[in-house]
């Protein structure tokens, strides 16, 4: 993107890394796979210089471009324009090209506070904002998700139903953000509190009416225990967190608001209908086909990582096969550990499948660790 940003500054323009891009910066955080960037430049200025730039329409950005690093938004701005941001906390920004963050509103001493650890609180006047539309729900959910902001701090200003949803791709990006946070879990519940989640993401929002066994499930429902998951994944080397294993952990129970009981089985195929679920939810915001399928895989899949030691192998192998079941192990974890059972179940099935790849790789036993005869190797060489 460096590359992108050098070609305009040499044709004259100046670059601005806006709201969240320029917090990231300034607090060292992994920066998210979405950019904000305001500039000088007009929008036939942009497409000159900006191969295969596009036009997602004015609620999100006036142009956009899909890079290695993620889509980069660019806002032309005009001259002392000071009324894009929803919330005075995303006046911060950065000139690229002076390298220099901007503070016209006097909230560094709040990211300051952020940057050491401090638990902050935000009262109405540091959050003033006008009368809540979508963008300052979400502005503010995203802050709990990103910086872990006090959460009953932050003032709740929304009548359902009285604006249009924004469109998929800023829906798409705003959940991508989200789940790529620290604490997702704070993002959501502020949605949940607010009273938009139902009218968003009605799926989601169904979770919170599907009660589960207390001896399963002491966590609570099938809300609590998908917020709960997010608390136990595992940062990247980068410190950034994986956003498939994120979206999985998301819509793993998908289908238990839409299941039914049958005999011992409260939620009967719910991985299988949460498959479908969630793939018609990705789809509604436009995810890429690649993404719905890998998602359709780990939800559909969630519960077998928890039976790898007794199934037969003619039933796993071909799901172990696959490059993404290391993810589908890591939901397992994630997804044992938030019901408060233990660990001892996971690392038993996770023996199991590391006793799989073993046996890969050793050119004397079959994939189930039986010794092959002479004429079976003779047939794989």
């Amino acid at each position: 993107m460096d590359e992108l940003f050098k070609t305009l500054a040499v044709a004259g323009c100046s670059i601005k890394f806006l709201g969240f891009s320029a917090i990231d910066l300034y607090l060292g955080l992994p920066p998210l796979s979405f950019s904000w960037i305001g500039t000088d430049a007009d929008i036939a200025v942009l497409a000159r210089y900006i191969d295969k730039l596009r036009f997602p329409g004015v609620e999100i950005a006036d142009g956009a471009v899909d890079t290695s690093n993620g889509a980069c938004y660019f806002h032309c701005l005009e001259e002392h324009e000071d009324k894009r941001y929803p919330l005075p906390l995303l006046s911060f920004s950065y000139d690229w090209n002076k390298q220099r963050f901007n503070d016209p509103l006097g909230v560094y001493p709040l990211l300051r506070d952020i940057r050491k650890n401090i638990t902050v609180f935000l009262d109405e006047s540091e959050l003033k904002s006008p009368e809540g539309d979508y963008r300052t729900i979400m502005a503010k959910a995203l802050f709990l998700a990103r910086y872990s902001i006090a959460n009953n701090a932050i003032p709740v200003k929304y009548t359902p139903g009285e604006k249009p949803l924004p469109p998929p791709e800023m829906q798409r990006a705003f959940l991508c953000c989200l789940l790529v946070s620290p604490r997702p879990e704070l993002g959501f519940e502020f949605l949940k509190r607010a009273g938009y989640l139902a009218e968003l993401w009605p799926e989601l929002a169904s979770y919170d009416d599907v009660d589960q066994s207390k001896e399963f499930h002491p966590e609570g429902n099938v809300w609590n225990h998908t917020m709960e998951t997010f608390r136990h994944r595992k940062a990247l080397s980068s410190g950034a967190f994986d956003l498939r294993l994120s979206l999985g952990l998301l819509l793993h129970d998908a289908g238990k608001p839409i299941s039914a009981s049958s005999k011992s089985r409260r939620f009967d195929g719910h991985a299988e209908l949460g498959a479908r679920a969630a793939a018609r939810f990705l789809e509604r915001l436009e995810f890429e086909p690649a993404m719905v399928q890998d998602i359709h895989y780990l939800v559909g899949n969630h519960m077998l990582p928890a039976a790898l030691k007794r199934l037969p192998l003619v039933k796993t192998s071909e799901i172990m096969a696959s490059p993404l079941f290391s993810t589908l192990m890591e939901l397992y974890r994630c997804d044992e550990s938030s019901s408060f059972k233990g660990l001892d179940e996971y690392y038993e099935n996770s023996a199991a499948y590391q006793n799989y790849l073993k046996n890969l790789k050793n050119p004397y036993r079959s994939a189930n660790g039986k010794k092959m005869g002479r004429n079976a190797i003779l047939t794989l060489r």
